[in-house]
């Protein structure tokens, strides 16, 4: 891990939605996310969804460029009328600081707070990421989890 990394965040585009649809392919990834659609191969639903949030004012969507690709996204979002952030990693670049650099980069220009962040119990490494930005462990909850069936 590097603090050298030369990541760039831009503003989503649809043209980059098919890539970000294929990290979230990865069953490894999704069973950590945990919180993921029915069905994750429904590639019109999936570029519906997010086509209709980049026209939403409230959702500050970011793709995450490292080397010259694009590597994953990190958004700001309502829920429940709480701020929250999300990221993914695409699984080839796990493990090289990416996703904390990029949190930090997108903590730094979302200036909207309090800002929360979710995280399934066992997702160690994701655990760590929000850690190392400055987020706190504030509480826990329960739900279902379609890429776990539980």
């Amino acid at each position: 891990m590097t603090s050298n990394l030369k990541i760039q965040l831009k503003p989503t585009r649809i043209i980059d939605l098919p890539i970000l649809f294929q990290f979230q392919l990865d069953e490894e990834s999704g069973y950590l996310a945990a919180f993921m659609p029915e069905d994750v191969t429904d590639e019109e639903a999936y570029l519906s969804k997010y086509t209709k949030l980049l026209s939403n004012s409230t959702v500050n969507h970011q793709t995450i460029w490292f080397e010259n690709n694009i590597v994953g996204s990190v958004s700001k979002f309502i829920i429940h009328e709480d701020n929250e952030i999300t990221y993914w990693i695409d699984k080839k670049y796990w493990g090289k600081g990416i996703a904390t650099h990029a949190l930090k980069l997108f903590l730094a220009s979302e200036i909207e707070r309090p800002i929360f962040g979710r995280v399934v119990f066992d997702n160690f490494r994701s655990q760590k990421v929000l850690e190392k930005c400055g987020f706190l462990k504030v509480g826990s909850d329960r739900g279902f989890a379609n890429a776990r069936q539980k």
